[in-house]
């Protein structure tokens, strides 16, 4: 099991793409990589073909992506056939193999709950951001059931990268251009000489830690 602020293991795996080395492949950008519980399913399916419908959103963040299913290289080329069919032809990142299932069980992806027709358990819908320095900046865990929010998952690189450089942090529901609010470690004179005219809220403790600024 991966935790945050780990060095995302590094792996050799077959892909739909021919052989990859993990950390050659990410090679330093923020990257991401999300699990499925197998090929030719439909929950799978959407989230792929969505992944790939916002594949220019990634990569304007500089985000490399890559999937992951419990199947054969071959059996992924077959399925991005089907996916492409949801995506105008295109498909533009590889989808790793796993079919031994070696890979989901080193980084705590397992669904002990959802098994195929072998009675094989399924990988559960894993996703990993991993940050420029090669460590796990955030993990989501879905069951096999439960398909994702990829509008989400872009909220929250928005985040980690804004964060990653800023001395702010994001409230709730935010989204890129609303306010976020300096950080409480941040002393006044500080945050007075890096966001000039921050908005801070008077809540009756007296404590002024509600500090939000637009000016990052």
């Amino acid at each position: 099991m991966v935790n945050l602020g780990d060095v995302f293991p590094d792996f050799k795996a077959s892909t739909s793409e021919g052989e990859m080395q993990f950390h050659e492949y990410i090679k330093g950008s923020w990257a991401i990589l999300f699990s499925h519980p197998a090929d030719f399913t439909p929950v799978c399916t959407t989230e792929l073909s969505q992944a790939q419908r916002l594949a220019p959103e990634f990569q304007k963040r500089g985000v490399k992506m890559a999937a992951v299913s419990c199947d054969s290289a071959e059996s992924h080329k077959g399925w991005i056939n089907d996916i492409k069919f949801y995506t105008e032809g295109k498909f533009s990142y590889p989808i790793i193999a796993d079919p031994k299932r070696e890979l989901a069980v080193s980084l705590g992806m397992i669904d002990p709950d959802e098994k195929d027709a072998a009675g094989m358990p399924l990988t559960a819908r894993a996703v990993f951001v991993i940050g420029p320095d090669g460590k796990l900046k955030l993990s989501l865990l879905y069951p096999a059931t439960t398909g994702r929010n990829f509008d989400e998952i872009i909220r929250v690189i928005d985040s980690l990268q804004l964060t990653a450089s800023k001395k702010v942090a994001t409230p709730v529901n935010w989204r890129q251009g609303d306010e976020a609010m300096v950080i409480p470690t941040l002393k006044a004179e500080e945050a007075d000489a890096m966001f000039p005219g921050y908005r801070k809220d008077e809540v009756p403790s007296g404590k002024a830690y509600m500090r939000f600024t637009k000016n990052y």
